[in-house]
């Protein structure tokens, strides 16, 4: 059976990003035997909020949402050099308006840390935090540019080298945490940072180069092109900011929760998102380019199949690998080198946000549907009523349950929100949601993959690292067996292929 176009460049996303987890799972490994579930580490992770939001806010989600659209667009239209042009005057507006803020975060960063990101933390601890924060922003600086290439490459369909960049940002991490850390302690953290968002970018420079990119020294505000990129970006950045709005949440509330809760949700956090970037991030990410170009070419036939066929494939897989991960949790976080007690709030944790893993991937694919459309407005206003629902949620359940009612918060209420926008694009294409025997083999496979792993449980309760991964790599093998019609359909498409 021959591979299709998406499947070849999601495997290529994937495979890379496997490689990011890989490592990213060694360093999470080093860091907790190192910090543990630390004040240091609290500090650590509440520290990157602000910084984390600006990315995401001006040079990550939000652009490449609004951009990769646009980019592909035009140089379906207009040509390379068009698009380049287009390119350099978003960048050089975004990097000044990154540059900017950066500055502001740094002058005002004790207000930040002291009344909207940990004030629960006592005075020492605010103190280490601002520090962190503002080192922080020199990696946000590099990011910046790093995330812009990025689009530029995508518009191309270009996939190895931005696949490649968070495996160099693991690089520099590893460095912070192995050879820097011993020497400044959390500091080296950052400083780890700072040299991995450095080779985030300077791997992708190459792209450049292939495909003949050329600067402009300009911006023209007023520009046709221009306007249209902010006009979808505006919309797009009220919405990653009430999704970054949850992770700031997140810490105030867990701030006033017994030390090391925000870790406990850094790392249940990270657990959750391992197996959902590859199986829902990567496939929304390589589709997005395809559902840009099916639109501007008008075919709405074309569009609804493939759409219909992402929602159906990140369904399938997602709801199948949470249920089973789930279930093997207790026998492979030990690794971390916790003690029990926090190595079972960390389990718990996990759980709590593996409850909304399907969500968040059916999130990924059905918002880029709207952004594929040059649509930012719909998804605007679901983030908006999510954000609200989180906050409810998590002030109930997160004062009752602690670091998992947080958690639990978050997935109830981005599970809602995928719904939501699921409901709406059906509404605006019939027939685009049907999801066919789908639903039914996913749940089959769901119970059965799970249910042997937790059937092993019971009957031999003590298992190491390599059993607990032959557990659930059986889970997921019986779990394969009711989905295989989904993976098949992955692996052959190709919506691209009528048209040349």
């Amino acid at each position: 059976m021959s591979l299709g176009r998406v499947a070849k460049n999601t495997f290529v996303v994937a495979a890379f990003f496997g490689v990011n987890k890989a490592l990213a799972l060694v360093y999470t490994i080093l860091v907790a035997r190192r910090f543990g579930l630390s004040r240091e580490m609290d500090a650590f992770n509440a520290a990157n909020n602000i910084p984390d939001m600006l990315f995401a806010l001006i040079s990550g989600g939000a652009l490449a949402m609004a951009f990769i659209p646009v980019l592909s667009e035009v140089l379906t239209t207009e040509g390379r050099e068009a698009m380049w042009g287009l390119f350099s005057r978003v960048a050089n507006l975004v990097f000044l308006v990154t540059a900017s803020l950066a500055f502001a975060v740094a002058r005002r960063a004790w207000f930040l840390v002291t009344e909207v990101v940990a004030p629960g933390f006592d005075l020492e601890l605010q103190v280490l935090t601002v520090e962190l924060m503002r080192l922080n922003l020199i990696a946000l600086m590099l990011f910046s540019l790093s995330g812009l290439v990025s689009a530029g490459l995508y518009a191309h369909q270009h996939f190895w080298l931005p696949a490649m960049a968070p495996v160099m940002l693991d690089i520099g991490q590893l460095i912070g945490v192995l050879f820097l850390a011993p020497r400044w302690g959390v500091h080296g953290l950052v400083y780890g940072n700072i040299l991995g968002a450095a080779l985030h970018l300077g791997i992708q420079v190459p792209g450049l180069w292939k495909y003949r990119f050329r600067w402009l020294p300009r911006i023209e505000l007023l520009h046709p092109r221009v306007l249209q990129v902010l006009f979808l970006m505006g919309p797009r950045v009220l919405t990653i900011f009430f999704i970054q709005l949850i992770f700031i949440a997140r810490d105030f509330l867990a701030s006033y929760l017994p030390p090391g809760s925000i870790t406990a949700l850094a790392y249940g956090w990270y657990i959750m998102q391992v197996p959902e970037t590859l199986l829902g991030t990567a496939v929304g990410l390589v589709l997005l380019p395809t559902f840009s170009e099916l639109w501007a070419r008008r075919d709405l036939e074309g569009f609804r199949r493939t759409v219909n066929q992402g929602i159906r494939i990140v369904l399938a897989l997602n709801l199948t690998a949470a249920a089973v991960l789930a279930a093997a949790l207790p026998y492979l976080l030990p690794i971390l080198g916790l003690n029990f007690q926090d190595t079972q709030l960390v389990v718990w944790t996990a759980r709590a946000y593996l409850a909304g893993m399907a969500g968040h991937a059916l999130l990924e694919l059905v918002a880029r549907g709207f952004y594929a459309q040059q649509d930012a407005i719909t998804p605007l206003f679901a983030s908006f009523f999510n954000t609200f629902l989180y906050l409810a949620l998590a002030f109930f359940f997160g004062k009752r349950l602690g670091a998992v009612g947080i958690g639990l918060a978050n997935a109830m209420a981005f599970t809602t929100e995928a719904l939501l926008l699921t409901f709406f694009l059906a509404r605006r294409h019939p027939g685009i949601v049907g999801l066919h025997g789908t639903w039914w083999r996913t749940l089959a496979g769901t119970a059965l993959g799970a249910g042997a792993v937790y059937a092993l449980s019971l009957v031999r309760p003590e298992a190491g690292l390599v059993e607990g991964f032959l557990r659930a790599a059986l889970g997921a093998g019986l779990a394969l067996a009711w989905i295989w019609p989904e993976v098949r359909t992955f692996l052959r498409m190709n919506p691209l292929e009528s048209l040349g």
